[in-house]
C-alpha cells in the first residue's frame, strides 16, 4: 500500500495539500495512506526548509508550496509504478 505524508504543522496550506492528497487517491481509487506529520523533529528528518511537504512512499515530491493535482497525481502514478 501507498504511503503518503504532509509534512506542516497544520496551517491552512498544509491543511489544503493534505486535502488534495485525500481527493487524488480517492480519483485513482487506489489503497493508500494519507498521514499528517506535524512534529517538528519529524517534519525535519525529510531535510526540507519549508513546509507544506508532500512525502510518496519516503521520497520528498514536494517543499514549500501547493502543488496542483495534477501535479500530485503524477507522483503517486510514478510511485505506483515502482512498487
Amino acid at each position: 500500500m501507498l504511503t503518503i505524508k504532509v509534512l506542516g504543522s497544520g496551517c491552512a496550506n498544509c491543511k489544503k495539500l493534505e486535502a488534495i492528497a485525500h481527493q487524488v487517491v480517492e480519483q485513482m481509487g487506489i489503497q493508500a495512506e494519507v498521514i499528517k506529520v506535524t512534529e517538528y523533529p519529524d517534519i525535519m528528518a525529510y531535510n526540507i526548509m519549508s513546509t507544506p511537504g508532500l512525502v510518496v512512499n519516503e521520497k520528498v515530491v514536494s517543499s514549500g508550496r501547493i502543488p496542483s493535482s495534477a501535479e500530485v497525481t503524477t507522483w503517486i502514478a510514478n510511485a505506483l509504478e515502482t512498487v
